[in-house]
């Protein structure tokens, strides 16, 4: 038994894969493989009766110079005469890095059996096919889907159809089925899941269900934060998605603070990341008509914003945080194979799905498939280590071409799959999208209020005197922020110190007499978290438990979570923890891609 790990902090975070034949390499060309970029392993056996041997196909999205690139590494066990008990040392590996990648703890001197895993979770995928131009429906079926797969989650996926559709769907869910609700889409489905739970009857504990954000929009704040989180340096687009998928198929939850918003008819909505007002406001909804340019629509509507830049007044009164937040400073910025075999799946357990639908999950999904190395292959074969013996390394796959090998069947067949219930039909291609501009109207009307949630102790009624103890400023202001979470946008980082449940709402304010360029530099800083580290005097910051904003501006636009809301007072209560967000295991922030 060798050990070939340097410490057990390490061994927890990485796969040492060291080359022994014909020698050990003192350092070997492999090196660490974090488990971070693993997505899942599987068992494999070969089509040929005379090959005892069982395989082991580890997959992995490491990072390259066009972005994260997936392969499947995959590892011979043939160390024992049948193939049985070549199977259950594959598995025992299989069993091992699985509770690594999901945090469970290992039996120090006990056997490790499958039983040390639980049961895969039950997820509800909710793709919006119009988000990031159109482009959701196809990233889902080519990244999101195969490696969720190789993870061995179980999951039903539905495709909302209109505006509020994925909030009607889960108000009237059977939450007992599922253990997550993930959306595929930008930030306005994930508010459509979060209110539509908070409506029903049993909101005290629909609440708790834990919810997960996969981007495929334009803004992505949330996940930006989340991806921030998990460890990863800042990424958009594609990257950012696989970042927060691999995340996801690591398991783990956190706290999620929620901001009940309180609008001037009295009704209230529910809010995970924002309140906005003044120049982010008009920019969100100016740009709009440049929706089909993606997150490239922010960038002209900025420079639009700045080209007629206008001042708003108006009355921020706040009631200060109890224990003071840290406040934003320079320590809170961004941190900154050995023969040609064909082979076939090994038998595993199948995986139970909910009857809600028929599913993608329940379609026969085309994996992209590992290949072995032709028999010529110069190069010695590793093996990976853990601590102790093990497979050895049959070949690696970058993921293309054909190849012999597939995963282990991790979802059922068709013919195994539960009826489906007439919910939401699931087309089997990707959507139809209307012709005049490819992308449906967006609607930018008001959330609909919650009628659920726990009650607003610390504010009084809209239009009454604010109690002792509230602070108020007034004056002229270019923009008025109230942030939950850390990030604006998927680049954006607004409040560097910001955690998902640290129980305030920051409050961010810039006032009239700034100008246009000290504005853009600000904008431009918070890409990178450093934006309070220009000193800019007219740029005001507060950690606060509730707040009221009261535009004395006869017109402009106020947005919660980036949809368009009546115009008028608001004012908002911060519930700590109310929430729960799949965000994956913590990470190390600026850790590599």
């Amino acid at each position: 038994m060798n050990q070939h790990l340097e410490s057990e902090e390490q061994w927890n975070q990485a796969l040492h894969i060291q080359r022994l034949l014909p020698k050990p390499e003192a350092r070997p060309r492999d090196g660490l493989v974090p488990l971070s970029v693993i997505s899942g392993c599987c068992t494999l056996r070969s089509h040929s009766p005379s090959d005892s041997a069982a395989y082991l196909c580890i997959y992995t999205y490491l990072w390259g110079r066009r972005g994260r690139r997936r392969a499947a590494r995959t590892f011979q066990a043939d160390g024992a005469a049948t193939y049985e008990e070549n199977r259950a040392e594959a598995q025992r590996w299989v069993t091992a890095l699985m509770s690594l990648l999901r945090g469970l703890p290992l039996p120090g001197e006990g056997e490790i059996s499958p039983e040390l895993l639980p049961r895969p979770p039950r997820l509800l995928l909710l793709v919006n096919p119009f988000g990031g131009r159109g482009q959701a429906w196809q990233w889902c079926e080519n990244h999101v889907l195969p490696m969720i797969s190789e993870a061995g989650l179980s999951f039903n996926l539905i495709q909302t159809e209109r505006h509020n559709h994925a909030r009607e769907l889960v108000q009237g869910l059977s939450l007992s089925e599922w253990d997550g609700i993930v959306t595929l889409s930008g930030d306005g489905l994930f508010c459509e899941v979060l209110n539509g739970l908070l409506d029903r009857p049993d909101w005290e504990q629909a609440v708790k269900m834990p919810l997960g954000i996969l981007p495929c929009g334009s803004g992505n704040a949330l996940a930006g934060a989340v991806n921030r989180h998990g460890g990863f340096a800042p990424a958009l687009g594609l990257d950012l998605l696989l970042n927060c998928s691999l995340l996801l198929c690591r398991g783990g939850s956190h706290p999620l603070d929620l901001l009940s918003v309180t609008l001037a008819s009295g009704s209230r909505c529910f809010s995970f990341l924002s309140v906005a007002w003044g120049f982010v406001s008009d920019v969100d909804i100016q740009s709009e008509r440049f929706r089909a340019l993606g997150r490239a629509r922010f960038t002209l509507g900025t420079v639009l914003g700045l080209a007629t830049l206008r001042t708003y007044h108006g009355r921020l009164s706040y009631l200060p945080a109890a224990v003071e937040s840290a406040s934003p400073g320079p320590a809170n910025g961004l941190p900154r194979a050995k023969s040609e075999l064909a082979l076939a799946p090994a038998p595993a357990p199948p995986t139970d799905h909910s009857p809600l639908h028929r599913s993608v999950s329940d379609l026969p999904l085309p994996l992209p498939q590992p290949a072995l190395t032709s028999p010529g292959s110069p190069d010695p074969l590793p093996v990976l280590s853990f601590n102790g013996g093990a497979p050895e390394l049959a070949g690696d796959w970058g993921g293309t071409g054909e190849a012999p090998l597939s995963p282990d069947p991790l979802l059922p067949s068709p013919s195994g799959s539960p009826k489906a219930a007439p919910l939401s039909p699931i087309t089997e291609g990707p959507p139809e999208m209307p012709a005049a501009s490819g992308f449906p109207p967006h609607t930018t009307a008001a959330p609909v209020a919650s009628a659920g949630g726990p009650q607003d102790h610390l504010l009084p009624p809209l239009g009454t005197p604010l109690p002792p103890g509230w602070v108020t400023v007034e004056g002229d202001f270019v923009l008025v922020l109230a942030l939950s979470p850390s990030h604006l946008g998927a680049d954006l980082l607004a409040v560097p110190h910001a955690s998902f449940d640290d129980g305030v709402v920051h409050l961010l304010w810039v006032r009239a007499g700034i100008s246009r360029a000290m504005l853009l530099r600000l904008f431009l800083a918070m890409e990178r978290g450093s934006h309070f580290n220009l000193g800019c005097p007219h740029v005001g910051y507060a950690p606060a438990r509730a707040f009221r904003l009261e535009p004395l501006t006869p017109r402009g636009m106020l947005t919660v979570d980036g949809e368009l809301v009546e115009y008028g007072p608001l004012q908002g209560q911060i519930h700590p923890g109310l929430g729960t967000l799949l965000t994956g295991p913590p990470g190390h922030t600026g850790q590599g891609p």
